[in-house]
């Protein structure tokens, strides 16, 4: 009762002031309505939709904006964008840092410099703290991943995979990841339809790539025989390599690095990425390929600036046939057979 009256009697104040109670309750519920609707988060998920979506951007790209935006949200996703400033940005970015993926931490100050810009486009906000922040972060030191450069520990690793008794598409990720080359995040967002079986050809898009532009990756016979063993799990459609939770998403970054470990491998012996620096360390040692055929494989931009002004074509031919001699050299090693210095195939 004690509350009604209170209300009652702010009702009569505000019309002897001229004010309509019931008007500055409207004006109340649109200023809250509009308010619910410029928050970080709200506008983080329309530029998402709108802008990234609508665009018919890549699906990875949009799922890794919606991973910033989760990063972010919990700082300042329930904060009108009009009002996060330079330093409330820059205190969510330093929570990112402490958990040491500073990596994550500036790709988010990109992904939200751009939504800062689309809510200026929308006039919804007047600036863009996010650009006042650049160079503010902490550069990470450059990774080098562990890789197995020995072909006869490289062997040992093979046949320990061949006896994985954990899930098998994990099994089968470990089996096929030395053959084809690609960075962990590239196969594990593979999807059916990017392969070409009957080619023996795998079309990865660019907005799956790291360096942004579409690549192909030849299949060798050992590659397309993995591949068919792997339909019945996941071959009707979608991820090549599901989550173990739900088809709609990828396996998780951390499954076949967790594998290597339960298998026995430290994280200063082998890496999932580390078999991209075994491949190029002993494809160039074998003296058999062309080093920017090799390149090519690995996706990677010329590291010799004359080199790449001099080079022409993608080398497919070349990078068909090394496809192919790489597997069969990975089952010799497999098989235990006897491992020849590989700098001796220069005279074959």
């Amino acid at each position: 009762m004690a509350k009604a009256r209170e209300l009652r009697d702010q009702a009569r104040r505000q019309l002897n002031e001229g004010e309509d109670p019931a008007l500055r309750r409207k004006k109340a519920k649109a200023t809250a309505q509009f308010e619910a609707a410029n928050t970080f988060a709200a506008i983080g998920a329309e530029y998402i939709e709108k802008k990234m979506v609508g665009e018919g951007l890549a699906k990875r790209t949009i799922e890794k904006a919606r991973w910033h935006l989760d990063l972010l949200s919990p700082a300042i996703g329930k904060m009108p964008i009009s009002d996060v400033d330079p330093q409330m940005l820059l205190a969510a970015l330093r929570k990112l840092e402490a958990r040491g993926t500073y990596e994550t931490a500036k790709k988010c100050r990109g992904f939200a410099s751009r939504l800062f810009r689309f809510a200026i486009w929308k006039g919804r906000a007047e600036h863009d703290p996010a650009a006042s922040l650049k160079g503010a972060l902490t550069t990470p030191k450059a990774k080098h991943y562990a890789a197995i450069l020995d072909p006869g520990k490289l062997g040992e690793l093979l046949r320990v995979v061949d006896d994985y008794d954990g899930h098998p598409i994990t099994k089968i990720a470990l089996q096929i990841t030395p053959h084809v080359f690609v960075r962990p995040g590239e196969l594990r967002h593979a999807e059916w339809e990017e392969f070409d079986l009957e080619a023996a050809i795998w079309r990865i898009p660019e907005g799956k790539m790291k360096a942004r532009r579409a690549h192909a990756v030849p299949l060798s016979r050992q590659v397309l025989s993995i591949l068919e063993e792997l339909q019945p799990h996941s071959g009707g459609g979608g991820y090549v390599f599901p989550s173990f939770y739900t088809p709609k998403r990828p396996m998780s970054e951390n499954t076949v690095n967790g594998a290597l470990r339960r298998m026995g491998f430290s994280k200063g012996e082998a890496t999932a990425h580390g078999f991209r620096a075994t491949a190029s360390t002993l494809l160039n040692e074998s003296g058999k390929w062309n080093p920017d055929a090799i390149e090519r494989a690995l996706s990677h931009g010329h590291s010799d600036a004359v080199r790449g002004a001099y080079s022409r074509g993608n080398y497919w031919e070349e990078r068909v046939q090394m496809a192919q001699w790489w597997s069969d050299y990975l089952d010799q090693l497999r098989s235990g057979g006897v491992v020849i210095r590989l700098d001796t195939a220069q005279n074959d």
